[in-house]
């Protein structure tokens, strides 16, 4: 391109920025001696221009930038970098590799079918002029004490024929189904990684048709502020920015947030057999922890760890969340084995990493959700620990482990339970905490699905072509008498009884609740509790389960209207005296004996915070036997209806308020085995 024009340029910011003189270039390289600055066509086929930048005109510190006017308002860019061979460094200056300030890449706008071997092509940035103007919307900032999420994978949500939508697998396919999220009555939806990574990053082969596996979840992001383009149904069109921005807003306006699920903990180069794409090739020593011979430390079980507390990359990632909730407007933010944020870069635990507070209290992210998974593939494990907590919600591994293990039979689980529906004050109130920093859950995508959870007692994963080895070994599941798919009429009503059983311990739980997609109305993956390289029949919605399932779907719709409707379940402090009356077979003579498989309470409704609320009684019995219980008197003596009990067949077994039968107190009343019963007090006092 004989008509470019050169200028020394600006080292900040990063990335490839607009300016009224030209294309502004500026790229962070501490360990480089050689930096060439590479332009191709947008189809990335085209080489346009290469250019060497000078080591003292051209950087600034460690920032070597430079400014070129006369390039086209779209096109590809990368960086070409050489340096010394010294231990820690892996330049590969033949390598064109990933500008990580990049907001676009090229080469993945077509998701990669499972027959397809070929080796993906070179991955580049992409820049458009204009690609962020013109867009505005608002955070719907929704208390945290009165959110309901919804995990989901936007592929897998409505790639399955059934889903019924015009643009299948796509953020805007994932639009189309807001009418049914919204009735549904979820708050936000929580997206497995939208960034872009390749899903043919898989070494794994279907030992049953031979083909080779894909990287189907996507935890292994190549740009960390890149959306993925296969993700788009204009994605061929470079438009993946304009169309997930779209879709953010659909959701603002139907009341609905977006949080996204972000890896920080590792990226998709892999060790040292993986892939360069971009931080090994630019300063492997800064952006990845080494040992003392430059080997790969592992604490993400994926090959290399993100050294996220150097400053170099604390500060990426701060500009990527910014980049996020400023730009792209999503409410929300899960880190992915959260605890790696809290290593210094030997892998040694911090008090108080500078990453995790700086996330903390940065001004933009103030009103923005965030949600640590607060453990990590090497043993550390923080629940109701993670640092700076008064910020950051977890997810509850231990409410998820003890709510199994109580719906299971398993004796002496009463008392954890007690402490899991009440919000975990055990785990988060000696910090100061509140119930609002439990995000409760039971399944999510890594592990069985609801269904799968009542159906297998082991793990069914040798579709992954690992030989069953991968996955979670304790699953405290239990198939209900038979492993697996079963005609018998038996098995399957116990099923579907536990199915309720452990929805309604999680919506009636103080904390946040979070449902795995599909879950509502019994999705299976065959007993698959590793899913992650399954892009078939397994990962896939069925949407005909809608249909098959309808009674469960809406038992969960009358569940999530029941949480919603009432402040006692959504409190905004611990309980204390008075809030919760524990009860036994017999009215205030609870059994929290090693041998207990049975708990019932009842919740003051005038002694919550935020309104006056009814009065709940709840009752879970997970022994065979029916249990004959004594009814308490309410506690603001308002009569009793029944609103559900699970034992029941549909669709008596949950009803709206108040069209339930009355349940005088002092009376008996016969809770079956396996099951939950719940009254609620009327309204007047």
């Amino acid at each position: 391109m004989n008509s470019l024009r050169l200028s020394r340029g600006k080292c900040l910011p990063l990335g490839a920025t607009g300016f009224p003189e030209g294309i502004n270039f500026s790229l962070l390289c501490r360990h480089g001696t050689e930096v060439h600055l590479a332009v191709y066509s947008l189809d990335g086929a085209t080489a346009l221009a290469e250019i060497v930048l000078h080591p003292r005109k051209n950087r600034t510190g460690d920032h070597w930038h430079i400014l070129l006017a006369g390039l086209p308002e779209e096109f590809c860019y990368g960086w070409r970098v050489n340096g010394p061979n010294a231990t820690g460094n892996a330049f590969e200056p033949d390598r064109v590799l990933i500008d990580p300030a990049a907001i676009a890449i090229s080469g993945g706008a077509t998701w990669a079918n499972n027959k397809d071997l070929e080796p993906p092509p070179e991955r580049l940035g992409m820049f458009s002029k204009n690609i962020l103007t013109g867009f505005e919307d608002v955070h719907l900032c929704t208390p945290m004490e009165d959110t309901i999420i919804y995990e989901l994978h936007v592929r897998g949500f409505t790639w399955h024929p059934t889903s019924l939508t015009t643009q299948r697998g796509t953020f805007l396919g994932l639009t189309e189904k807001i009418p049914y999220l919204k009735t549904l009555g979820v708050t936000a939806v929580e997206l497995l990684p939208i960034h872009e990574f390749d899903e043919k990053d898989c070494p794994f082969f279907d030992p049953v048709t031979g083909e080779r596996l894909r990287n189907f979840w996507g935890y292994n992001t190549l740009a960390f502020s890149a959306v993925k383009a296969a993700y788009a149904s204009s994605g061929p069109a470079n438009q993946q920015i304009v169309e997930f921005r779209d879709m953010v807003r659909s959701f603002h306006q139907a009341g609905i947030e977006v949080i996204l699920d972000v890896v920080f903990n590792h990226t998709g180069e892999g060790d040292y057999r993986g892939k360069t794409h971009s931080f090994r090739g630019l300063d492997n020593s800064t952006y990845y922890m080494l040992d003392a011979k430059g080997s790969y430390l592992n604490f993400s079980g994926c090959g290399n760890t993100l050294n996220c507390n150097h400053p170099i990359v604390r500060e990426l990632i701060i500009n990527c969340l910014r980049f996020w909730v400023a730009e792209m407007q999503v409410d929300g933010l899960r880190f992915d084995l959260a605890s790696i944020l809290g290593r210094d870069y030997t892998g040694q635990v911090l008090i108080e990493p500078p990453i995790v507070e700086m996330i903390a209290e940065d001004g933009v992210l103030a009103d923005t959700k965030l949600i640590a998974e607060p453990w990590d593939a090497a043993g550390l494990y923080q629940v109701g620990m993670f640092p700076f907590g008064r910020r950051w919600s977890e997810w509850n591994g231990m409410y998820r482990d003890h709510v199994r293990q109580f719906w299971t039979g398993m004796p002496g689980m009463a008392t954890q339970l007690a402490t899991r529906v009440c919000g975990s004050s055990d785990l988060y109130e000696p910090l100061g905490r509140k119930p609002r920093h439990s995000l409760n859950f039971i399944t999510c995508h890594d592990g069985f699905t609801l269904w799968d959870l009542v159906s297998y007692n082991e793990k069914q994963n040798y579709r992954n072509g690992e030989d069953n080895r991968d996955g979670c070994n304790h699953n405290y599941s239990w198939n209900c008498g038979a492993e697996g798919p079963t005609d018998d009429p038996f098995i399957l009503a116990l099923r579907k009884r536990q199915v309720r059983n452990l929805a309604t311990t999680l919506f009636l739980s103080q904390g946040i609740p979070m449902i795995l997609a599909g879950d509502e109305f019994l999705r299976t993956q065959m007993g698959n509790n590793n899913a992650w390289c399954q892009d078939n029949e397994a990962s896939w919605v069925d949407w005909t389960l809608l249909q098959k399932n309808a009674d469960f779907h809406r038992f969960m719709v009358l569940l999530i209207k029941l949480r919603k409707n009432h402040s006692a379940l959504r409190r905004r402090s611990f309980l204390k005296d008075g809030d919760i009356v524990w009860h036994g077979l017999e009215p205030l003579e609870p059994d929290f004996s090693e041998t207990a498989t049975f708990l019932a309470f009842a919740l003051n409704g005038y002694r919550t915070s935020r309104e006056l609320d009814r009065d709940f009684f709840v009752v879970f019995n997970a022994s065979q036997e029916a249990k004959e219980i004594r009814i308490p008197v309410s506690p603001t003596g308002r009569i009793w209806r029944r609103v559900i009990d699970t034992s029941l067949a549909p669709p008596l077994e949950i009803v709206s308020t108040d069209e339930g039968p009355v349940v005088p107190f002092l009376g008996t009343y016969p809770v079956g085995g396996f099951s939950t019963l719940v009254l609620i007090s009327e309204k007047k006092s």
